[in-house]
This record gives C-alpha cells, sequence and structure tokens, in this order.
C-alpha cells in the first residue's frame, strides 16, 4: 500500500490517497477543495481505481471536494452519522462560518462507527470516534501499515483534526468540546501503540509516542 499526501483547498488540508497498484484499488482520506485533480494523474500512472471516499468529519475543508468526486468518480462516501447535517446540508456549516463557501452537499452511502472495521487494499481499518473538534470525527486504524525505520513495522493513523504534530484540533466551534477531545485523545489515540504514525489532517506526520511525550497541548490536556 502507498500513501499519498496531498495537501489541497483554501487552508492546506491533507488529504491521503491510499493506492494498492497490486490490485488497481485506491481509497481517498478527505477531499479539500481541487483534490480530485491533483489524484487524477497518480490514479492514471499507478493504474488504480479509486472508489471509496472516507471522511475523517464533516467540517468545509475537508468535503468540498467530495460531490465532484462521487459524481465524476462515482465513489462510495463513508462518515460518522453524527456529521451527517454538515456532510449532506453544507448550509449549516455556511452558517457556522458566517459566509458562502460554495459548498455543495453530499449523501452518505455509509455510516461508520466505533469498532467498525472496513476492508480495502487487502488490509483491515479499524474506526475510532473522537469527537472533540468535531461531533462525528472518526480517525481510521491500519496496523503494520508502513515500514518503520527499524524492523518493526508501524501502523498509521489518519486521525483528521483531533490531534497535529504539537497540538490539537480546535474546540471552540459548533459542536466542539474540550473535555470530549482531551477524552478521544487519551482513550482512543494514545492507547494505540508508541510507534503508530500520526497522519493528520493539517501538517506534517508525527507518531503516538512523541505527541505523548512532547506535545505540550496534549500534555494540558492530560493533565
Amino acid at each position: 500500500m502507498k500513501i499519498h499526501v496531498k495537501p489541497a483547498g483554501p487552508i492546506q488540508t491533507n488529504a491521503y490517497l491510499l493506492t494498492e497498484p497490486r490490485t488497481g484499488e485506491a481509497v481517498l482520506i478527505d477531499a479539500p477543495l481541487g483534490i480530485i485533480d491533483i489524484i487524477r494523474p497518480i490514479l492514471a500512472q499507478e493504474e488504480c481505481r479509486l472508489t471509496e471516499l472516507w471522511l475523517t468529519h464533516g467540517h468545509f475543508d475537508h468535503m468540498q471536494d467530495a460531490a465532484r468526486l462521487k459524481r465524476e468518480l462515482g465513489v462510495r462516501v463513508t462518515a460518522h452519522r453524527e456529521d451527517q447535517p454538515l456532510i449532506e446540508t453544507p448550509e449549516i456549516m455556511e452558517g457556522f462560518m458566517g459566509a458562502k463557501l460554495g459548498l455543495e452537499g453530499v449523501r452518505v452511502d455509509r455510516w461508520a462507527g466505533p469498532g467498525d472495521k472496513l476492508a480495502a487494499l487487502g488490509r483491515e481499518f479499524e474506526v475510532r470516534h473522537v469527537p472533540g473538534h468535531c461531533p462525528g470525527s472518526i480517525l481510521f486504524y491500519c496496523p503494520a501499515a508502513s515500514a518503520a525505520a527499524s524492523a518493526r513495522p508501524a501502523g498509521v493513523a489518519f486521525v483528521g483534526d483531533a490531534l497535529f504534530n504539537g497540538g490539537v484540533g480546535r474546540w471552540d466551534l459548533p459542536g466542539g468540546n474540550f473535555e470530549m477531545l482531551a477524552q478521544s485523545i487519551r482513550g482512543q489515540i494514545y492507547t494505540l501503540p508508541d510507534e503508530t504514525v500520526v497522519l493528520p489532517g493539517h501538517g506534517p506526520r508525527t507518531t503516538v509516542g512523541a505527541e505523548k511525550t512532547g506535545n505540550p497541548h496534549v500534555a494540558a490536556v492530560a493533565s
């Protein structure tokens, strides 16, 4: 499995294109504005067909291209039910932001929740609910998905905006909650193996172990 990190959209939201050239499969995690045009050449080069779009949450910068991806490529959209209003009724998100964002809603095909397993690319991804930044925030965890520098393989967690390299997601937007975010980080992210690679919705990658020991925001949350 290859992981292509592609920041896109007005606030450089990370989209993750997962490809498996051996089977011709591809999965996209999050859909910032313009991502469809960025990933088309990769899909063509690797001879992969994109069939799945998994949304970590329903904020506008993570789903602006979702409707276009569904319309043009026929992807199946997966998300958490708590974010259905944001994803399917974009006027709600525009109301939060106080601006017209030109959003197009998209119908979610599959609702994913805690403990669900998503099979794709010859692997199994575990869904964990991590509310606090957004009510329907979820992460996708795949054990031993990437090769670490050492001989020990590391899993990977696509965490959306729950946790960043040296930071945490905002909790001051509607539906956000500081205490819930703290609980999500402690109970759903920090319980993953320390060597797990954390791929956030913005900024560079990190690891669970690095954030446990060096993230001042999380240290404050956990204290």
